[in-house]
C-alpha cells in the first residue's frame, strides 16, 4: 500500500481539540509523507481555516501533506483511504443539556456523555449522523477504514458492527491516563509502566501491570502501595480497586458514568466555562501564529499521544504494529462478554487491517459489572437506529444511573424534543 497514493479524509477537521491532535500526528508520522489531506467542514470559513494551519504544520515538519479543505463531503470521500471522524452535533450546547436536565428530575450523573441519560442522547442524535458518513462511504470507498474519535464511542462502534459494511476502528486515549494513575501511585515514571486492558471504552480492566524493563508483576506493590498512598484523588477508581482487585480505566468522571454510586466522587459535570475559554483562546493563537505575528509553540510539531496516525502508518505500509488499545465489535475478543457488543481491547494492524487481540475472559465480577453497561449500550442503539422513543424509555429503565421511572419519562419528554431535529431512523 505504501507505494500507492494515500488520500485521508478528515470529519470535523474544525474540531479545536481533536483536530489540532490528529494534525499533529499527520505531521510527525513519517510513514504518511505525501499522502493527501482532505478537511472536511460545515463551513467554508472553517474549513479554509483548518487548512492553512494544516499546511503550515506540514511545511513546519517536511511532511509534504497535499491539504485540501471543503464543505463537500461526498467529493471528499470519494477514492479515500481511511477516514477520521471527530464530528459532533452542537456539543456543547446539547451535551450541557444533557447533563442539566436529568439532574432537574434527579438524577444523578458525573459526566452525561458516555453513560445515564446523557449517553442515551449522545447516542440518539449521533449515529444518523454517523451512518449518513457510512453509506457514503459504502458507495464511494467501501474498502476505507473508518477511524473514530467521536463519542460515544462504543455505542458507535457497536452499530456499525452490527448494521453497516464498512472497517471500523474507535480510537481512545484513556489507557494512558490510568497508566500515569498507577505509575503515580508506584512511584515511578509512567514510561517505566506497561499496561494492557480488556472491556468497555473509559471502563477497562488493566489485566496487567508490569515493569516495562524487568516484566515484574506490579499488580502486589499497586495494592501495597495504594492502600497507604495519602492523595485524596480518584476515591470511586480506589474504592473499585480495594473491592475487586483490579485498576479499572480512565478517571472517576468517566468510570462514574456507569455506576449508579458514581455521582458520590464528585457530579459537578464537564466544565464548559473553561471549555470555551480554551477554544477561543486557541483559535487566537492560530490566527497569531498563521499572520506571523507570533512564535509557534513547539508542542504543535510534537505528537500529540493519539494513536490515528499510527494506524494510517501502520495499514499504510503493512507494519503489523501492536497498539495497547482500540474499540472494535467483540465477536469474541473477550468471550465472556456478548459478542454483539463494542470493546475496548489491544489490537494489531497491518495492511489487512484491524486485528483485535484477546486477552481471554476478563474477571467474573468485573466481567457481570460490565454487562450490565452492555445491555444498556444495545437498547441504546436499538433506540438510535430505529428512532424509538419507546426503545429509549426501556434503555433508560435498565440503565443502573437512573433511580426513578417517573423522572426517566419526565427527562426522555423534554430532551427528546430538543433532540427531535437529529433523530431519524438509520436502516
Amino acid at each position: 500500500m505504501s507505494g500507492r497514493a494515500t488520500k485521508i479524509v478528515f470529519l470535523g477537521a474544525g474540531s479545536i481539540s481533536f483536530g489540532m491532535s490528529m494534525l499533529r500526528d499527520l505531521v510527525t508520522t513519517s510513514g504518511l509523507r505525501g499522502s493527501t489531506l482532505t478537511l472536511v467542514t460545515q463551513h467554508a470559513e472553517s474549513a479554509a481555516r483548518a487548512a492553512a494551519l494544516a499546511r503550515y504544520l506540514s511545511d513546519k515538519t517536511g511532511a509534504r501533506l497535499n491539504v485540501e479543505a471543503t464543505t463537500d463531503r461526498r467529493s471528499a470521500l470519494d477514492g479515500a483511504s481511511f477516514v477520521v471522524n471527530a464530528t459532533a452535533i452542537e456539543r456543547n450546547r446539547l451535551w450541557k443539556l444533557d447533563f442539566e436536565i436529568p439532574r432537574k428530575y434527579g438524577i444523578r450523573q458525573t459526566l452525561g456523555e458516555n453513560g445515564g441519560p446523557g449517553g442515551l442522547f449522545f447516542t440518539l442524535r449521533t449515529l444518523p449522523m454517523i451512518f449518513d458518513f457510512v453509506r457514503d462511504m459504502e458507495e464511494l470507498c467501501p474498502k476505507a477504514l473508518f477511524i473514530n474519535f467521536s463519542n460515544p464511542e462504543s455505542r458507535i462502534v457497536m452499530a456499525l458492527g452490527r448494521y453497516s459494511r464498512v472497517r471500523c476502528l474507535g480510537q481512545c486515549h484513556g489507557i494512558d491516563g490510568s497508566r500515569s494513575q498507577v505509575a503515580d501511585i508506584l512511584g515511578l515514571p509512567a514510561a517505566d509502566v506497561d499496561v494492557w486492558g480488556a472491556g468497555l471504552n473509559h471502563f477497562q480492566c488493566l489485566m496487567h501491570i508490569r515493569h516495562r524493563t524487568t516484566g515484574e508483576d506490579l499488580y502486589p506493590r499497586l495494592k501495597a502501595a495504594e492502600a497507604t498512598f495519602a492523595s485524596p484523588t480518584s476515591p470511586l477508581t480506589r474504592r473499585l480497586f480495594r473491592a475487586f482487585g483490579y485498576w479499572l480505566t480512565c478517571g472517576d468522571e468517566h468510570l462514574g458514568e456507569y455506576f449508579p454510586y458514581g455521582w458520590e466522587a464528585g457530579e459537578k459535570g464537564y466544565d464548559f466555562a473553561a471549555d470555551e475559554r480554551w477554544r477561543t483562546e486557541f483559535a487566537h493563537s492560530v490566527s497569531q501564529v498563521l499572520a506571523g505575528k507570533a512564535d509557534m509553540p513547539g508542542w504543535w510539531i510534537e505528537p500529540s499521544g493519539e494513536r490515528g496516525g499510527a494506524v494510517i502508518a501502520a495499514t499504510r505500509q503493512n507494519q503489523r504494529r501492536v497498539l495497547d488499545s482500540g474499540i472494535v465489535y467483540n465477536q469474541g475478543a473477550i468471550p465472556n462478554l456478548p459478542g454483539n457488543l463494542a470493546v475496548e481491547v489491544p489490537v494489531m494492524v497491518d495492511a489487512a487491517g484491524v486485528h483485535p487481540v484477546s486477552m481471554g475472559p476478563i474477571p467474573d465480577p468485573i466481567a457481570k459489572l460490565m454487562s450490565m453497561q452492555a445491555s444498556v449500550q444495545q437498547l441504546s442503539v436499538e433506540a438510535a437506529v430505529h428512532a424509538s422513543k419507546e426503545i429509549a424509555l426501556q434503555a433508560l429503565l435498565i440503565d443502573p444511573v437512573v433511580n426513578s421511572a417517573a423522572a426517566a419519562e419526565r427527562l426522555l419528554d423534554e430532551l427528546w424534543e430538543i433532540n427531535r431535529p437529529y433523530i431519524r431512523k438509520c436502516i
